[in-house]
């Protein structure tokens, strides 16, 4: 079973055998409004915990995607670019961004279980 944690700029990571799957939370795609465009990182690119690794533009806004740990880019989910409305309809399943072997899979401790995600995001309003 996979290990899901989050981070505070609403980013979700799914880990299963060494790599994470990485998108936006519903509540996140609920503040964007309409998805129009996700700028999407290239495989074999080096990212670190908290560094923006790709971009997610709406009729609202365009906003950063910070990786949520440490790792290597090796997917990315090309129908995006054909669908970014995906992100809207299916946020933790089938509109994940990326995927990337973690580096250091100590970083996970700094990140909120589902009932801390949670509780923050309906704190946040």
């Amino acid at each position: 079973m996979a290990l899901i944690k989050y981070t505070e700029d609403h980013e979700y990571i799914s880990v299963e055998d060494g790599v994470g799957t990485i998108g936006i939370t519903d509540y996140a795609q609920g503040k964007l409004g309409d998805v129009t465009f996700v700028e999407l990182p290239k495989i074999g690119e080096k990212v670190k915990q908290g560094q923006p690794i790709a971009v997610v533009e709406s009729v609202k806004a365009a906003s950063d995607i910070y990786s949520p740990v440490s790792g290597e880019v090796v997917e990315i989910n090309e129908i995006l670019n054909d669908k970014p409305e995906l992100i809207n309809q299916e946020p933790e399943a089938g509109a994940w961004i990326y995927k990337l072997t973690l580096s250091n899979t100590a970083e996970l401790d700094k990140l909120m279980d589902q009932d801390a995600y949670l509780a923050y995001a309906s704190a946040e309003g």
